[in-house]
């Protein structure tokens, strides 16, 4: 009995350890992108704009294939529900706010979690290994500054620019499901979507994009910055990362569903 109250002691200890180094790391970076540069302290612009390309421009494709597939099974899921009633025509309401709402934001922000997500973790890993970080500390530089700010201003402003896109995508994989396969009318579809859809709709969702993009950059930058044992080490925190931005992503969706539902 006393070695299973000493595990969960343990246990907690440590993960309040966590808790805490990790609130430390998010306050820094907000303090160096939202608070410094109004005392003076310049952001990288160079090295944001080269994230942005390496974050946004270069997940799009990957980012439009599944939204676009997301759209065609929400859309046959849809008709089949809704074709004995005779109101297929409303897949479109369904297709249309479901994407907007929820799957486009959270299947993007996991799409990236796992592409991008895991690069910032094995590269500040890697730094940590071959103790780059100390010799930023040794310049005199901040490495929250150096490495974390520019990755995360990057992942804010792409995030959200990916989840447009997807939402569109996954809009166009129903109208194909929609007219090409349910004979619907073009024009009809068209105008059912957008009478289904409101700004709350699109709100909602890039709001849900800029928190998981906060998410995303400081769980990566945390894992790396708390990587050890060499080569090894750099795995198994790049693993934790996907993992542990996924499970956030996931909880923080439900989060502000149950938020924004009780609000609007």
């Amino acid at each position: 009995m006393k070695a299973f109250f000493g595990a969960i002691g343990r246990t907690t200890w440590s993960a309040l350890w966590e808790i805490d180094r990790y609130s430390r790391l998010v306050g820094q970076a907000l303090y160096w992108l939202f608070v410094a540069p109004l005392r003076g302290q310049r952001l990288r612009w160079h090295s944001t704009v080269e994230q942005m390309v390496r974050i946004g421009v270069d997940s799009v494709p990957i980012a439009s294939l599944i939204a676009f597939f997301v759209g065609l099974i929400l859309a046959m899921q849809a008709a089949y529900q809704l074709k004995p009633f005779g109101v297929t025509i409303y897949m479109a309401n369904l297709v249309g706010v479901s994407v907007t709402r929820e799957l486009g934001p959270m299947l993007t922000a996991i799409v990236v979690a796992g592409r991008s997500g895991s690069a910032i973790a094995a590269e500040i890993g890697t730094m940590k290994v071959s103790e780059e970080i100390d010799a930023l500390r040794t310049m005199g530089l901040n490495p929250i500054q150096f490495l974390v700010v520019p990755r995360l201003l990057a992942m804010l402003v792409m995030l959200p620019a990916l989840v447009v896109i997807a939402d569109v995508v996954s809009i166009i994989g129903g109208t194909v499901v929609g007219v090409f396969w349910e004979h619907l009318d073009l024009i009809r579809y068209i105008n059912q979507t957008a009478d289904a859809l409101v700004m709350k709709d699109i709100i909602t969702g890039l709001t849900k994009s800029a928190v998981f993009a906060l998410l995303i950059v400081t769980i990566g930058c945390y894992q790396g910055f708390s990587v050890s044992g060499g080569a090894a080490g750099v795995g198994k925190r790049t693993t934790a990362s996907v993992v542990a931005s996924i499970f956030m992503i996931i909880a923080s969706d439900m989060f502000f569903t149950m938020l924004f539902y009780s609000t609007f």
